[in-house]
């Protein structure tokens, strides 16, 4: 269980966060320096050196995204050139990439975030620029919410790149481009012009999730403990009817992938925040705002609440709760970066703090303070540990920003030095990319600026 020390304050962080701009403007641009794009995009470490993976190309937006949160938080305009440029250059295809459910990774992280930024006033885009990225966001809505599996309840899900029986939780925090391609006022047109509302599909889908990828303690099945989190759900596409829980890169469909749960706090939190921005009568046709709030918000107190409960105290998650190598009593003590068969996910840890951190400001706004302020401390109490040594990387022949993260230990492919039993050591660019945020976040808390939000001033 996560020790949560109830005495921290964002302010109490800053140091650290200074640190870390320093250092990540070195990380960033010492990749730029040597990265040939023709070798792919960037995906993680191996001895300190960035190197790509083919499986699909869900990192491109986090590595140009960290340019422009790297100005957002250290204020210098270089960085914001550089993610404008490669921006502007470079992820015009994914925009329209059919083949993947992670659209709102890759152009949230890059369109959204200027438009964010210009929508805050923090530069003045040039000519069309702003509307250019808006034309990005609406089209990138469009074509994630045609990834559309119907079931047997009359809801339905964005399929994931396994095919329309996949449902991935992962999938949760894409719905941002869908809520704005919504605040755009963009529809998807079908057959026969037929509109479909892209608020409706992120509803449904975040829906499916609540309902098929997080249970509730409920007795569901023999494995059904509240707040757990499976990887992916199964569904029959001849008739829409669920099959079982999966999983692609936990240890098993019953045991919990901790950066799946991850996304999974982090992805509720924020649609929470951005439905508080709607009015009512667009939830209406969806339910009501009742009922659209009560399905996510337990959702997220669920997860939350199992994460900060099966944490070691430090904050830091291993890969999966169930782990076959996990040691006994490995949730009662710091969790052991280096010499473990089990590796820890750091970057689960930078993903589960920021939608902790929202998620408990969340319920501190609709009175529930008790737990709010719960979640809150928890989530500085994990911050505070990614933010120094051995987790925030100091080394400046190391590429990573944040160490001690796994990719896909089922297939083996992270990094396992000489000696060790297990991968440690090595960096993502989601992790890189989220502590940024994680730091971004707090740092506005602590100085008192406008709130982070991937939608950006409330009405814009």
């Amino acid at each position: 269980m996560i020790r949560i020390d109830e005495a921290l304050r964002p302010s109490d962080l800053q140091p650290a966060i200074g640190r870390m701009w320093d250092l990540s403007a070195e990380k960033i641009l010492a990749l730029e320096s040597v990265w040939d794009p023709a070798d792919g995009s960037p995906v993680f470490t191996a001895e300190g050196r960035y190197t790509a993976r083919g499986w699909t190309d869900w990192t491109q937006g986090f590595q140009f995204g960290s340019a422009i949160l790297q100005f957002d938080g250290g204020g210098e305009r270089r960085f914001l050139d550089l993610g404008r440029e490669q921006t502007f250059s470079r992820m015009a295809p994914h925009i329209t990439h059919m083949g993947v459910h992670d659209h709102g990774f890759n152009n949230v992280s890059t369109w959204g975030a200027l438009r964010r930024l210009a929508l805050e006033g923090r530069y003045e885009p040039e000519g069309r620029e702003r509307e250019l990225c808006e034309l990005a966001l609406m089209a990138s809505g469009a074509v994630q919410a045609r990834r559309w599996t119907r079931i047997s309840d009359g809801g339905g899900f964005i399929h994931s790149f396994n095919g329309p029986h996949s449902l991935f939780v992962d999938a949760v925090r894409s719905l941002r481009v869908l809520a704005l391609g919504h605040r755009l006022g963009h529809v998807l047109l079908e057959e026969g012009d037929q509109p479909v509302s892209l608020l409706e599909r992120l509803v449904e889908h975040a829906r499916a999730t609540a309902l098929f990828a997080v249970y509730y303690g409920t007795g569901r099945d023999l494995w059904d403990e509240r707040g757990r989190v499976a990887h992916e759900s199964l569904f029959d596409v001849t008739n829409g009817s669920y099959r079982c829980p999966s999983t692609q890169q936990g240890y098993s469909p019953f045991t919990t992938w901790t950066r799946g749960q991850a996304w999974a706090i982090l992805g509720f939190a924020e649609e929470l925040e951005f439905i508080e921005t709607l009015a009512d009568g667009e939830l209406e046709p969806l339910g009501g705002r009742a009922e659209v709030v009560n399905v996510l918000l337990e959702a997220a107190r669920a997860t939350a609440g199992h994460f900060v409960e099966t944490t070691p105290p430090d904050g830091v998650a291993y890969w999966d709760t169930g782990a076959p190598g996990l040691e006994p009593g490995h949730a009662d003590r710091p969790a052991d970066p280096w010499d473990t068969p089990e590796p820890v996910d750091s970057s689960a840890a930078a993903i589960a703090a920021q939608g902790l951190l929202r998620l408990g400001r969340y319920q501190e706004t609709r009175g529930a303070g008790d737990e709010g302020r719960r979640f809150v401390q928890a989530g500085l109490t994990v911050s505070r540990t990614l933010l120094s040594a051995p987790y925030l990387s100091e080394a400046p022949a190391h590429q990573g920003l944040l160490l001690h993260s796994v990719y896909h230990r089922p297939n083996g492919w992270d990094f396992v030095p000489a000696g060790r039993r297990g991968p440690c050591g090595e960096a993502c660019q989601w992790g890189d990319y989220h502590l940024r945020e994680l730091a971004l976040l707090i740092q506005r808390l602590a100085e008192g600026g406008p709130y982070y939000t991937f939608f950006g001033p409330e009405g814009a």
